[in-house]
């Protein structure tokens, strides 16, 4: 702290991460609290409300107090001190076991000031913070065995390749879906969520629904499904309701025929066992699986979870539900945690479409969007996005398109307009060439392409 910067905080005032206190009393506990579950700030200790630098008389014991005060909230906060001439700094910093609390109750500091929260304000405060999670709460509504449905748990033993040698109960137990309680088995909501005969029956949240529609806008609807019979089962259904509402095309070899989906079955799987697995199941909502006739859009409610930058998306997992993610990591459905991003960006580029688009706010959205059987319109020989048998994905059409536009255009700027890399760039290049839609002319540096 130097003369300049103490007397541009005066001049400010309080604020939201700086708190005036002539002297030590009894609400230091709250405004420590209050800036830990905040983004931290400073006290300043000798300063009045009036801004006027009054001083405080600095002892050991007073620094001593200071830290007691801080170590006995819950949990115990640590903070800094400083002094400048005859004020003592308190420094808090953002916690990282939020929320705190001290012996008065919950603080957040929110502008100049530190307000109390109420109980739904640290309930929600808490679920924000991942303090409590959904999917591992005991539903006291469930009844064991009256509401289980034991065909839902082998079938989930047959897809993670679990082998039935003790009962029930126990399994259930072991898979951390359940416990006792005073002799009564309870389920906690993953497992409702999982082996309930009607999870509609605890949950207005367990759905998934399904729409196709005849254009890229909502107006028309041709199909509508409502699927909610258990997390698997909504996983399969909303996959085959994307496979069965796709367009397919045909790729004809001599006297066989090779089925052509519009859009890579890995890519939208995952985007739907993305949004059964990380949704808000606190908020209200459904899982949305939407087919448009040139894209997919697969929705959930909440956005990404709070501890969870965007930066860090697709890169590891620290998912909202780890209950229900644990069990699904054990099957078919998840290769890895926190790798399904990789895997929805992977499957699209291979199958030559653009990048998945991820879009969150207070949802989460994949977007999923393709052309690949759009008329080409580039030359005779290739019609309707077909060339000797083989259809044309939109990657390919676009970079025919850029050619025509620029033959002299390079792989690098290719990459650039299309939204691929430089490696599936020279990849469909290289295909086009083997096609004989176009040639080299001249050097790799010095040449341009010609559209045969």
């Amino acid at each position: 702290m130097d003369e300049s910067e103490f007397d541009f905080i005066l001049s400010s005032g309080e604020g939201q991460f700086v708190e005036f206190k002539e002297s030590l009393d009894k609400s230091l506990a709250k405004e420590i609290v209050a800036f830990a579950n905040s983004q931290g700030g400073r006290i300043f200790l000798g300063i009045s409300d009036k801004n006027e630098p009054k001083g405080i008389n600095i002892t050991n014991e007073l620094k001593s107090q200071i830290i007691d005060i801080a170590s006995k909230c819950d949990p115990s906060i640590k903070v800094s001190l400083e002094v400048y001439q005859n004020i003592l700094i308190v420094s808090v910093d953002q916690g990282l076991n939020r929320p705190y609390s001290c012996s008065t109750g919950f603080y957040l500091r929110t502008g100049s000031s530190s307000p109390k929260l109420s109980r739904d304000e640290i309930f929600d405060f808490a679920i924000s913070e991942g303090k409590i999670k959904f999917d591992e709460q005991l539903n006291y509504e469930f009844r064991y065995p009256e509401d289980f449905d034991e065909e839902k748990l082998l079938i989930y033993l047959e897809l993670s390749d679990l082998t039935r040698n003790i009962s029930f109960e126990d399994m259930l137990i072991n898979l951390k879906v359940a416990r006792l309680e005073r002799d009564v088995l309870r389920l906690n909501n993953a497992g409702v969520l999982f082996f309930a005969k009607n999870p509609e029956r605890f949950f207005f949240t367990s759905k998934v629904i399904c729409v196709n529609y005849l254009t890229d806008g909502k107006a028309d609807i041709l199909d509508r499904k409502i699927f909610d019979e258990g997390i698997i089962s909504n996983i399969v259904e909303a996959e085959n309701y994307v496979t069965k509402h796709i367009d397919v095309k045909f790729e004809i070899e001599s006297l066989s025929r090779k089925e052509i989906p519009a859009y890579p079955k890995a890519a939208y799987r995952e985007a739907i066992v993305n949004a059964i697995m990380h949704r808000d199941y606190f908020q209200s909502g459904d899982v949305l699986v939407e087919v448009f006739k040139n894209k997919i859009l697969v929705s959930n409610p909440g956005g990404l979870v709070k501890w969870l930058d965007k930066e860090d998306l697709g890169k590891y997992s620290r998912p909202r539900n780890p209950l229900i993610a644990e069990l699904l990591s054990k099957t078919e459905y998840v290769e890895k945690l926190g790798s399904g991003i990789n895997r929805m960006i992977t499957a699209m580029e291979q199958s030559g479409l653009k990048r998945p688009r991820f879009e969150h706010n207070q949802s989460f959205m994949v977007v999923m969007e393709d052309y690949i059987f759009v008329n080409a319109g580039v030359k005779d020989g290739v019609k309707d996005g077909v060339k000797d048998g083989v259809i044309l994905s939109l990657n390919q059409k676009n970079i025919l398109k850029k050619i025509k536009e620029k033959p002299d255009i390079t792989a690098e700027k290719l990459s650039e307009i299309i939204g691929i890399n430089k490696r599936n760039i020279e990849k469909n290049l290289s295909k086009l060439s083997n096609l004989k839609i176009i040639e080299r002319v001249g050097s790799d540096k010095g040449g341009y392409w010609k559209i045969r």
